[in-house]
């Protein structure tokens, strides 16, 4: 089987030989390394020219808002970007005031329908303005609900906008209930899998440092919640991945 982790942050101090080895290991070809600000999507960037089967995002997380967006359109435009993001909303910590986090998300969604990628979507305790902000920025973009956190109502007002939703370890968490029932409601060509990783572990690895190499545990809890295959997640999410992202897996 093959697998996509459409959404990872890939550490360049750490040990990045041996975590590309161990997905790799894991059917886990391709990966999708997401940048946190300016500077983290540099590195992203970086990451994903030096190393085959990785891409980069560039974007500024809701956290990180008040810094800025100085000279991130122009990362956009390097070599293996294939998304804008992650960028979005996150109200339970409040590390950038709300209205910045608003001014930052729609300002990052007129960046990706001027270079013409998809974005990728943060929202924790924020679904009404996520709501809000994408149904009149987002347009005709292609947008990914990343780690998605919401249950059936909140994955069908997703999918009305035309999202993809991917789901990442909390999907394998015995208290996350509501979080299987919209992965069993989504349609299949709507469906992505990821790790979030270093956070996030999955069942069986919670309390340890996720890895890409772990996207397997979270298509089985998937799988399981459709009444599916594990091989059938894994085909179609790496086929959504491929398309969403325009991956050259050539």
């Amino acid at each position: 089987m093959r697998w996509v982790d459409s959404h990872c942050h890939l550490d360049p101090e750490a040990d990045l030989a041996q975590v590309l080895g161990e997905a790799r290991a894991a059917g886990v070809e391709y990966l999708v390394n997401v940048g946190t600000d300016v500077a983290s999507s540099r590195g992203a960037i970086e990451v994903a020219q030096a190393n085959a089967g990785v891409w980069a995002t560039a974007g500024v997380h809701p956290h990180d808002a008040a810094g800025g967006l100085e000279g991130l359109e122009e990362l956009t435009l390097a070599d293996r970007v294939v998304a804008i993001g992650e960028c979005g909303l996150d109200y339970h910590y409040d590390h950038s005031p709300r209205e910045t986090q608003r001014e930052a998300f729609a300002a990052q969604l007129a960046i990706a329908s001027r270079v013409g990628l998809p974005v990728v979507v943060h929202a924790r305790e924020a679904w009404p303005d996520t709501f809000e902000i994408l149904r009149a920025e987002a347009g005709s973009l292609t947008v990914v609900m990343h780690c998605f956190t919401g249950g059936p109502d909140e994955a069908r007002q997703c999918l009305d906008l035309g999202a993809y939703l991917s789901f990442s370890g909390i999907v394998t968490f015995p208290n996350a209930p509501e979080v299987r029932e919209a992965a069993a409601l989504c349609p299949p060509d709507r469906l992505l899998v990821e790790t979030d990783s270093p956070y996030l572990a999955p069942v069986p690895n919670r309390g340890r440092r996720n890895q890409p190499a772990w996207v397997p545990h979270v298509g089985a809890v998937v799988a399981e919640a459709r009444g599916e295959g594990v091989w059938e997640v894994a085909e179609r999410t790496t086929d959504n991945a491929v398309a969403v992202f325009g991956l050259d897996t050539a």
